[in-house]
């Protein structure tokens, strides 16, 4: 997946700055497509140029000038095409994992120190993706907000952040309580 497919389903929700694309990236695509603001704006910048973004400027007082981005026909028909092909299969590439496998020739309190602040890291996202659920559902049911919902996308890869933040929690916790029962060598 390119980053290019994830600004462009951002822009399905409607015309962004490219800092509102950059904030609500961070709010909801991060956890699967994470990206500086800097690599956000250079790929809008590609895009334009490409024709499947169109920006337009908007004059503010006391503020920055600001670009407003918007899907083009030719980048929803790119992303249509992006859709109609099977993705490539997910891989993980983490380095707390490493020093967890590492562990036992390193630094165990380190590696106990940065467990804990994966788990620090996930309850806050876990916080922040429920505040989110609530704001889309706004105090319906899931099934009556999926029966209504124009878009359903962005529900689906909010609940797929909250089942990965969950478990990395949850992995967090076990891992802590086996070190924790573990008889030092």
């Amino acid at each position: 997946m390119a980053l290019r497919h994830a600004l462009m389903a951002a822009l399905l929700e409607g015309e962004a700055s490219g800092y509102d694309l950059a904030k609500g990236f961070d709010a909801s695509v991060a956890n699967f497509w994470p990206a500086t603001p800097q690599q956000l704006y250079r790929e809008l910048d590609r895009m334009e140029a490409e024709g499947l973004v169109r920006a337009r400027l908007v004059r503010q007082e006391k503020r920055p000038d600001k670009r407003l981005f918007s899907l083009t026909a030719a980048g929803t028909r790119a992303l249509h095409e992006f859709t109609a092909h099977p993705p490539r299969p997910g891989v993980i590439r983490d380095e707390l994992l490493i020093q967890v496998q590492a562990l036992d020739s390193g630094d165990e309190a380190a590696v106990r120190r940065a467990l804990a602040e994966r788990m620090s890291r996930a309850e806050t996202k876990i916080a922040r993706y429920e505040r989110l659920r609530a704001g889309l559902l706004d105090g319906r049911f899931e099934d009556e907000y999926l029966a209504e919902a124009e878009r359903v996308g962005p529900y689906l890869t909010l609940m797929r952040g909250l089942a990965f933040e969950r478990e990395n929690l949850r992995w967090c916790e076990q891992s802590l309580k086996i070190l924790e029962r573990r008889v030092p060598r």
